[in-house]
């Protein structure tokens, strides 16, 4: 039997979310009529301490709505190096927004140095794009950003003017992994953007929280890049079943992920980064690295990476699946 390690997108639904998929009201959402839509916008806004909140297909639809909102043509947002709405989202900002990236070098805890946002962001000059907008990333590869940082980042950007817009692709690891609520997370923020389809376990979809204000701009954004949906409300659902009874159980990823890493502990020339949430880094002797992921893969362990190798655990992943893929781990590791 496979285990996969690849990520937590990988979580299939649960018997209970297709339940609940199977028999959501629906209605048109593009008029505003689906129910399922508005009960899961009005749920994940108040657990957020926002007022209003837009369903989208996707995480990367949900920071490119983001920015767009923010930030006009010509102006900029000043991002970590190595942030996903930076690197990994295919420069849809830049292509689609019109909205130039400044991007800054990330520390190894995800942090951007304080030092390097003020010197960054641009006077009032006519030589230069407008500084607009500050993005952070919570988690970050895994961690959890330390929240007196958060809060002194956003408060001196806000300073010179400038919004503050959080990815928060798993941000409901980082609200289990450091205890706080997920208002007191999201509260440094003007936007922030939660991703249902990671370690909460539904099929599909993200969700932006802002003012209202805000949201009904970005809901003109999300039309244009062709985010309209119709009975959205069956996907809806599995979203609203995630956040209603897949958030304390991310305990258990986190948990898992820790036994993961403890059981690899002690092998020559492999390091081992302790996790905080749901993933492990491992860092492999480049000699034993080549086609160790195909290797892997052979024996049933799926995972990322070459050098650097990625485990995710999540729902699909129990403890047993986890004492079951340490033998073979630790034999190809160990080369």
């Amino acid at each position: 039997m496979t285990i996969d390690l690849r990520s937590d997108t990988v979580t299939r639904p649960t018997a209970a979310m297709r339940e609940a998929m199977a028999r959501a009201e629906v209605g048109d959402d593009v008029f505003g009529d689906d129910p399922t839509v508005n009960r899961l916008q009005q749920r994940i806004a108040e657990m957020l301490g926002f007022e209003a909140a837009l369903y989208v297909p996707t995480g990367t639809q949900s920071n490119l709505v983001a920015l767009m909102t923010h930030c006009g043509r010509g102006d900029e947002y000043l991002v970590g190096q190595h942030a996903h709405c930076y690197r990994w989202e295919a420069g849809g900002a830049a292509v689609l927004g019109s909205i130039q990236p400044q991007p800054l070098p990330n520390q190894p805890d995800g942090t951007i140095a304080l030092a390097d946002i003020a010197a960054n962001i641009k006077p009032d000059d006519s030589h230069f794009a407008r500084s607009r907008l500050f993005c952070l990333e919570n988690t970050w590869g895994g961690n959890v950003l330390p929240q007196a940082y958060v809060e002194e980042a956003t408060a001196l950007a806000r300073s010179k003017g400038l919004a503050c817009h959080l990815d928060g692709a798993r941000f409901f690891n980082a609200v289990v992994a450091s205890g706080r609520s997920a208002a007191e997370l999201a509260r440094p923020f003007d936007s922030v953007s939660v991703c249902f389809s990671k370690g909460l376990g539904a099929p599909v979809g993200s969700a932006l929280c802002g003012s209202k204000d805000f949201i009904q701009r970005a809901h003109r954004w999300r039309k244009m890049v062709g985010g309209g949906m119709r009975q959205a409300g069956v996907i809806a659902a599995g979203a609203l079943h995630a956040i209603e009874h897949h958030v304390d159980r991310l305990a258990e990823d986190h948990a898992n992920a820790r036994r993961l890493a403890e059981g690899l502990q002690g092998l020559s020339g492999v390091q081992v980064q302790a996790p905080q949430t749901n993933i492990v880094f491992v860092d492999v002797p480049p000699e034993r690295g080549e086609g160790l992921v195909q290797r892997l893969a052979e024996r049933g362990v799926l995972a990322t990476g070459l050098y650097k190798l990625r485990f995710v655990t999540h729902l699909d992943v129990s403890t047993d699946d986890i004492d079951r893929a340490l033998p073979v781990l630790r034999e190809l590791l160990a080369g």
